[in-house]
C-alpha cells in the first residue's frame, strides 16, 4: 500500500537533503563495466522418434528375441549423450584397454546405502586425482514377469547413471560409459573424473 507524502513531510525532506554533503565529492561514479558474451546454449538434442508398434494378431507367434520396452536401454541411453572427453581414450575406455584407478561395489546396497556411498566415493577420487573409476551396480534381480506393472531389473543399475548427472557429482564426472566385459560389463560403469 504506498503512502503519498503530505506537504509537511515533503519540507522536511527537502530540508534535510539541503543539509547533506557528500562524503567523497572528488570520486566519480564508475561506469558498470561491460559484461562479456555469454557462449552460446546449445539446444538439448531431440529425442529420437519412437520406433511404431507393430500390429498383433490374436494367435500370432511370439519372437521372444525383441524386447518389448519402450524406454531405452541404459547402453543405448548413454551412448547418446555426448561425448566430452578425448576420442582415443574413450574408445581404449569403453574397449577396457584402460585400468581403473578404483572401485567401488555398489552391489547388494539400497538405494539408501548407495547413493551416499556413491558421492563420498566419487567426490574422494576426483580429490585424490584419480581419472578413470569403476562403479560396480549390479545387473539387478529379474521381477516377476506376472506382475501387474512391469519392472526394470536392477534399481541401482539405473538409478546410478541419474545420480552421476546430478549435483554434487555432476561437477565432478566427465564421462559414464558401460563397463567392458572384463571389468563387469552390463553390472559396472566406468566412470571418467575431471582433472
Amino acid at each position: 500500500m504506498s503512502r503519498r507524502l503530505s506537504a509537511e513531510d515533503r519540507e522536511l525532506w527537502e530540508r534535510v537533503k539541503g543539509s547533506v554533503a557528500p562524503m567523497h565529492p572528488a570520486q566519480a561514479i564508475p561506469a558498470p563495466l561491460p559484461k562479456a558474451p555469454s557462449p552460446p546454449v546449445q539446444a538439448p538434442a531431440a529425442p529420437p522418434a519412437p520406433q511404431p508398434i507393430a500390429p498383433f494378431r490374436v494367435g500370432q507367434a511370439v519372437d521372444h528375441r525383441k524386447t518389448n520396452d519402450l524406454l531405452p536401454g541404459l547402453a543405448e541411453s548413454l551412448a547418446r549423450g555426448p561425448l566430452r572427453m578425448d576420442a582415443g581414450t574413450f574408445g581404449r575406455m569403453r574397449k577396457g584397454k584402460l585400468r581403473p584407478d578404483a572401485r567401488i561395489d555398489l552391489h547388494g546396497m539400497t538405494l539408501a546405502e548407495a547413493h551416499p556411498a556413491l558421492q563420498s566415493f566419487i567426490l574422494g577420487s576426483r580429490a585424490k586425482g584419480r581419472r578413470l573409476v569403476l562403479v560396480i551396480t549390479g545387473k539387478g534381480r529379474v521381477n516377476d514377469d506376472l506382475a501387474p506393472m512391469p519392472a526394470r531389473a536392477g534399481r541401482l543399475r539405473h538409478d546410478v547413471p541419474r545420480w552421476l548427472m546430478l549435483p554434487p557429482l555432476a561437477g565432478a564426472v566427465l564421462q559414464v560409459a558401460p563397463a567392458h566385459q572384463r571389468h563387469g560389463g552390463e553390472g559396472a560403469l566406468y566412470v571418467y573424473l575431471r582433472a
